[in-house]
């Protein structure tokens, strides 16, 4: 069957890469890296997806202090390079192209999560007022996080710079760094979490810094070419909230990305799974300042995909939950054929249940 000629469909350039459509999957966190490492379960489930113009992981921790969450995978040691590159040979070889997310949990995190010797780690002292899922104990409340020292960040900046080439070495396109959802990148972006009082906090110019200098230093490493960032300007998931000088901060944001020539750069709205709604005057500036590729996200379908694409407000869209229920979801995007709703209870269980076995056509 022929793939329809509409817009969405088209195939496109993203830096270095051929994309054979628009639509991205969207990167969610699944929790199936037994040991932090991704394995064969996870080659399967990213490969069943290649229909995607682009794939963007679940986040992945560049470090070991990142690894706050159950279960999932990072990429800064041997093993998890070598898991992951089974995972992007798989991709590769159904005709995708895959980008890891890089996502530092910061203070969204409990400490027997992680593995010996890494800390609990944010800008400031301010524990979050969630639970975090810790094996096989269940809930339990995130642990209160020590604030960074300059060696700290230091230590993480470059950290996201190492994870960046070891990307590279595991096989992917290129890297996303997580700068949304109230983790380490948006703690510092956010009053909520950061209250220092130095040079990476207060002013707008101080916290952007590390986000900047991340995105930075991961160019050096691999190419600002390969390297995108997603943000979510009004996000409130992980304690976050917005404060008078949100919409000035993120447009300085977009302009200092933009001056490094980042691949993309991705704006997250899930007003359509009631957060706050991200302002049409929000996007339309981040549009106009950041120079690059623009990924639009949050609850779209095809029509408002196709409407959002012709009228020019993005390059690509971001399909989030529908891709994980539907492994053929361009296919039946294309058709108009109807979609096989989620099974939430296994969102985040740790086998192939609600993973790979939901079925194709």
């Amino acid at each position: 069957m022929s793939q329809p000629t509409s817009l969405l469909f088209q195939p496109t350039t993203l830096g270095p890469l051929t994309l054979k459509n628009r639509l991205v999957m969207a990167p969610m966190t699944r929790n199936r890296s037994i040991g932090n490492v991704p394995g064969e379960l996870v080659a399967t489930y990213y490969a069943q997806r290649a229909g995607a113009g682009l794939i963007v992981t679940e986040g992945t921790a560049p470090t070991a202090d990142g690894l706050g969450y159950a279960r999932i995978p990072g990429v800064f040691s041997d093993a998890q390079v070598a898991g992951w590159r089974k995972v992007t040979d798989a991709v590769h070889a159904a005709g995708g192209a895959i980008v890891v997310q890089l996502m530092h949990t910061g203070r969204a995190s409990h400490q027997a999560n992680l593995p010996a010797g890494a800390r609990v780690l944010a800008p400031s002292a301010i524990k979050l007022a969630s639970d975090i899922w810790v094996d096989p104990d269940g809930n339990q409340p995130a642990t209160e996080p020590v604030a960074m020292t300059e060696a700290d960040i230091e230590h993480t900046l470059d950290g996201f710079a190492h994870a960046s080439a070891r990307a590279i070495e595991a096989g992917f396109d290129g890297v996303e760094l997580h700068a949304a959802n109230g983790y380490l990148i948006d703690q510092f972006l956010n009053t909520a979490s950061n209250q220092r009082t130095d040079r990476w906090g207060g002013t707008i110019a101080n916290r952007i810094r590390f986000a900047v200098e991340a995105a930075r230093r991961s160019a050096a490493r691999i190419g600002a070419d390969r390297v995108g960032i997603r943000v979510s300007p009004y996000g409130a998931f992980n304690g976050m909230q917005a404060d008078p000088e949100h919409e000035a901060l993120y447009a300085a944001l977009a302009d200092e990305l933009s001056a490094l020539r980042l691949a993309y750069l991705h704006v997250v709205d899930h007003s359509s799974m009631g957060a706050p709604k991200v302002s049409d005057t929000v996007k339309a500036t981040l549009r106009k300042r950041f120079k690059g590729t623009y990924i639009l996200s949050g609850g779209y379908d095809r029509a408002r995909a196709e409407a959002d694409l012709i009228e020019g407000k993005g390059d690509l869209v971001a399909f989030g939950r529908p891709f994980l229920s539907n492994p053929d979801l361009v296919q039946k995007v294309a058709t108009g054929a109807a979609l096989t709703p989620p099974d939430f209870a296994t969102f985040y269980t740790p086998r192939e249940r609600g993973y790979t076995d939901y079925p194709v056509g």
